[in-house]
């Protein structure tokens, strides 16, 4: 089968965000948070079978992990109490696209993080959404500043707690940045590839995975800038005096196919060993066209992977198998189905 790990509900129903609207002005003016509204189930039917759904079968997929849309998480609005209220409105709503299409969709939550709050605050939900919705994953976010990077680096014991946390659950998580405030970093087109790598360099430089041997990221967008500077990362880790990648970093990391060009996924595949890259396509996400120069969509990255002429195993590896290893939890979901 073919899973994309990478998939945000970035369609999720106008009464959602018409919600959102209202929260941040009920914190603005110091009122009660509004009531999470109720939506119907034909509304999410709606809003995914015309998109993400769709697309997922057109494309010739068969699973998406999904999340919430990453850029609305905006960590950087409101304070812990929003956060959290906005948070499980969304992790529920996306338990709800997985139960009504449990065949296509499995969840990944997004968490209560908000700047100057410790990250020991978002251990409840991830324990929620894995044990009482069934997530398989989180998305964590480097910088719940919004661009300005106030965070202690990830390699940061303050940050120990929740990897303890992920490695008693055995769920991985995608390192994901949410919206930018910081008008110098495009959200997108720079905040997302700046945390990318900014992340694989503080991997680098701290000793993280030597005190979690089983703790899993995944970094998305195709690793950022790392694999197009892979001789500066593996330069810099021997200056400063860390092992080589393969071993130091690279047992513990992984990057998706985010990469919406074929040059792109090509150097990806020719960097990156094939047993640290799942299949993703973030579609109906930050890049929705059509490339004019060959007339798909650019998210549509199954199109560049089968390009690469890759042999069985290794298709094997990067459309099925990597994501089952990564994600235990989701490997034992499929294999509940017989899959």
């Amino acid at each position: 089968m073919i899973i994309d790990c990478h998939g945000h509900y970035t369609t999720a129903p106008e009464p959602h965000q018409l919600f959102r609207e209202a929260q941040l002005e009920a914190h603005k003016a110091g009122r009660a948070l509004p009531e999470v509204p109720q939506i119907s189930d034909d509304q999410i039917r709606e809003s995914v079978e015309q998109n993400q759904l769709r697309l997922l079968r057109e494309r010739g997929a068969d699973m998406t992990i999904f999340s919430p849309r990453a850029s609305a998480m905006a960590h950087h609005l409101g304070d812990r109490a929003v956060s959290e209220q906005w948070t499980a409105a969304c992790n529920n709503l996306i338990k709800r696209v997985v139960d009504l299409y449990p065949e296509y969709f499995i969840g990944v939550c997004q968490l209560p993080q908000s700047p100057g709050v410790s990250i020991e605050h978002s251990i409840s939900e991830l324990e929620r959404t894995v044990n009482e919705l069934g997530f398989v994953g989180c998305n964590l976010n480097p910088d719940p500043s919004g661009g300005h990077w106030t965070s202690a680096p990830l390699t940061d014991r303050s940050w120990y707690p929740f990897f303890e946390k992920m490695v008693e659950l055995d769920v991985p998580a995608m390192i994901h940045v949410s919206g930018s405030c910081n008008p110098n970093f495009h959200a997108t087109g720079a905040h997302y590839i700046n945390a990318d790598t900014t992340a694989f360099m503080q991997f680098i430089q701290g000793d993280l995975f030597k005190d979690f041997p089983e703790l899993r990221f995944i970094v998305p967008h195709g690793g950022g800038a790392v694999p197009y500077h892979w001789g500066r990362y593996r330069g810099l880790a021997d200056m400063l005096k860390q092992p080589p990648l393969a071993e130091h970093v690279m047992k513990n990391v992984f990057f998706d196919t985010c990469v919406y060009h074929q040059p792109g996924i090509d150097l990806l595949f020719r960097v990156i060993d094939i047993d640290n890259i799942l299949f993703g396509s973030e579609m109906v996400g930050a890049v929705r066209g059509i490339d004019p120069e060959t007339g798909q969509y650019f998210d549509d990255t199954k199109r560049y992977v089968d390009a690469l002429e890759l042999s069985e195993e290794d298709l094997y590896k990067v459309y099925e198998g990597n994501a089952r290893r990564v994600y235990p939890r989701l490997n034992a979901a499929l294999e509940a189905r017989g899959k």
